[in-house]
């Protein structure tokens, strides 16, 4: 019988059905795996945020943490080749009468290697100068095969005019010039493993939606978004950029940290089918989620309607309106006054609420 030292994790027939589980002693948490007839236990909590390693998987002798994919050697603990630095704690184990134990005393020591914050984590201070529109265009076309967008035109109609007109910085970002993964659902793993900068910017330098994050959090003043009507909903490329900004509300939920202060939010909605309400509406909810303003009238959009089936006629449409075109320019300069109102001080942001939901605070530092 093992002395006191030993504590019990349970019987090593139950705990070979598993190759990898995670365990709790007292108030350790392990990550127990059985592979090549042989247990091993390290650390429950990974280094990077303090994911659950035991509910990850073995990759060989290695244990991938299930939030962001960081690897573990099983039995010592030690980070994947070139990260051999970064350790987690790992502990002896013996058997006895059919019985595993853990001696949580011989825990070796948790090591973490110096990391570099990633440059989109910087503090967010506004720089002096004019007010900044940043234009997110959200049609998809083929790239080398460009054709006349309705929703683009109009964007570039009012970008011109605040620019031109209203003395405003501009940048343009069409969507379809971007190459960036699609949301990969590390929220739906755990809040907390939906960080900021988003898990898949820090981990892919080659994600391209690094640059929709540094205009919409670091640059612009009014955020300026075209879509077309698809099937009764906004363009598929829209959609795809917003589940990827799920990191920038999360952080309002999860962290208590607002990232989009003095912010406003504009819309175009340019269509051949009906349902403007509809796409006006989740915009303004998902905006509004992030931490924007709005302006009076915070869309212009145009429609014409559930049976027509003639784009061509709807474009020649948009092409000659002058009314779309004044209400593109009207758009963007309601935009720029509030935001100029709010960067001046002259209209205060709201205190931060969070719709009725509860905060939850992170961990600074992992234990166990």
């Amino acid at each position: 019988m093992p002395d006191a030292n030993w504590t019990e994790v349970g019987q090593v027939d139950e705990l070979k059905q598993k190759p990898l589980q995670e365990v709790v002693c007292g108030k350790t948490t392990l990550a127990l795996s059985y592979h090549d007839g042989r247990f091993a236990a390290i650390s429950g909590i990974c280094n990077h945020i303090g994911g659950p390693l035991g509910q990850g998987r073995l990759d060989g002798d290695y244990v991938v943490c299930p939030w962001h994919y960081w690897k573990f050697h099983r039995q010592t603990g030690q980070g994947e080749p070139g990260y051999e630095g970064d350790c987690v704690p790992s502990y002896s184990l013996m058997i006895d009468g059919g019985r595993l134990y853990v001696d949580l005393a011989s825990a070796t020591k948790r090591k973490k290697l110096p990391k570099t914050s990633h440059p989109l984590a910087r503090p967010i201070v506004r720089g002096e100068g004019p007010i900044r529109v940043l234009g997110l265009a959200t049609t998809a076309m083929t790239v080398d095969q460009p054709r006349y967008s309705a929703s683009d035109a109009l964007l570039e109609v009012a970008l011109g005019h605040a620019r031109e007109q209203l003395q405003a910085d501009t940048r343009l970002i069409k969507l379809r010039d971007l190459s960036f993964r699609p949301c990969e659902g590390f929220y739906s793993k755990a809040a907390e493993a939906c960080t900021w900068p988003c898990s898949i910017t820090q981990m892919d330098p080659a994600d391209q939606m690094e640059q929709v994050y540094e205009g919409v959090v670091h640059w612009a003043d009014v955020i300026l978004v075209s879509t077309p009507i698809r099937w009764g909903g906004a363009s598929s490329l829209y959609y795809k950029m917003v589940e990827r900004m799920n990191c920038i509300q999360n952080q309002e939920t999860v962290a208590n940290r607002h990232l989009l202060k003095n912010k406003v939010a504009a819309f175009i909605i340019m269509g051949g089918q009906d349902n403007v309400q509809g796409v006006a509406g989740q915009m303004m909810t998902f905006f509004a989620e992030v931490g924007c303003q709005f302006p009076q009238f915070p869309f212009i959009a145009h429609s014409r309607g559930w049976s027509a089936e003639d784009m061509e006629r709807n474009n020649s449409e948009v092409q000659r309106s002058r009314e779309l075109r004044d209400g593109a320019q009207a758009l963007v300069s309601r935009a720029v006054e509030m935001a100029r109102l709010m960067v001046e001080g002259r209209l205060a942001e709201p205190p931060l609420a969070r719709g009725g939901r509860k905060a939850h605070q992170l961990d600074s530092e992992p234990t166990g």
